[in-house]
């Protein structure tokens, strides 16, 4: 008798095409799942007779009373090395492995400046204008050359986001609570003495800081207060870095220019969530990792995981 495996949140239907599958064809049967299960008690019904799991990113969470209602779950597979809503611990009680794959920080890097650049140019505005029969050039464009970015992070995606806004003649700077002088130096930004002269100075703050007890809320009522009435704020990170009331109340008393944000506190975002309606926010659907060439490492590399659990000799083991 084959395993099942289920693969969660496909909802472009891009799995079965995204990588070759064929391998497993004798001994698995893949079947995608197109839509979002909200809760656990619909997940947990949806996969009580499947022995595989392929989970996208960290969309859906398995907490042990996920993981204690799922008897017949023997493998996980999250796409990326790195995955804070998975119980590992309870995931090894109930004989469960967990196993990854690569991630490239390319897709995050390039959103991140198709909504910088659209912010700052009006382009949703100006195109539904000019497709609605509206007015012939409506906005006037913010200037990136000679204006100041500044980074919260530095890392992989926050680096090369850097050097993005260096070839636009950007003044660039970063802080993070572990950033260095020197590390700064080596990737030609500048070092903020504190997030708070980072935010006061910058005309675009854009974020990129791992989710932790110390970054969650970093952003809130008070920080967004710092930002200049002609900033703008984009989060391609995680939702709870910025404190998404506070967003919203600086959104439509327009205290700040703009928002570019990608991640939300509910995904996928309800149909009547506020952030789908608030002003000066251009919005998407958590598309950071979303491209060809990542989906075709996620899924790719989720086959060679399901191989190599069936030949007894597990890699990439998370966490």
């Amino acid at each position: 008798m084959r395993l099942r495996c289920a693969v969660l949140d496909d909802f472009q239907n891009a799995a079965a095409d995204s990588a070759d599958w064929s391998p497993l064809a004798d001994d698995v049967e893949v079947v995608p799942f197109t839509t979002h299960f909200p809760d656990e008690d619909s997940l947990a019904a949806a996969l009580a007779d499947f022995d595989i799991v392929v989970t996208l990113r960290e969309r859906v969470p398995f907490p042990a009373s996920l993981i204690a209602r799922l008897p017949r779950l023997r493998l996980l597979v999250a796409s990326g090395m790195r995955n804070t809503v998975i119980d590992y611990a309870a995931a090894e009680a109930h004989g469960v492995t967990v196993c990854g794959t690569a991630s490239s920080s390319t897709p995050p890097v390039e959103l991140t400046w198709a909504l910088l650049l659209g912010l700052a140019r009006g382009l949703v505005q100006e195109n539904d204008a000019l497709r609605s029969g509206g007015p012939w050039q409506s906005t006037v464009g913010a200037d990136l050359h000679g204006r100041t970015l500044g980074l919260l992070g530095l890392g992989k995606i926050g680096s090369r986001v850097a050097h993005v806004g260096l070839a636009f003649g950007m003044h660039v700077t970063a802080w993070s609570q572990n950033l260095t002088k020197e590390y700064a130096d080596e990737v030609g930004v500048h070092l903020s003495a504190s997030k708070e002269e980072l935010l006061a100075g910058s005309d675009f703050v854009s974020v990129h800081l791992a989710l932790s007890e110390r970054t969650r809320g970093l952003i809130g009522s008070r920080e967004l207060a710092l930002l200049k009435p002609t900033a703008y704020l984009v989060n391609t990170s995680r939702a709870a870095i910025v404190d998404q009331d506070a967003l919203l109340a600086a959104l439509h008393e327009g205290r700040i220019a703009g928002a570019g944000v990608d991640v939300f506190d509910t995904e996928p975002l309800p149909a009547g969530h506020p952030m789908r309606t608030a002003p000066r926010l251009l919005a998407t659907p958590h598309l950071g990792y979303v491209s060809r060439a990542n989906y075709a490492t996620y899924y790719g590399q989720a086959v060679e995981d399901i191989q190599a659990y069936l030949a007894g000799a597990p890699v990439r083991r998370l966490p």
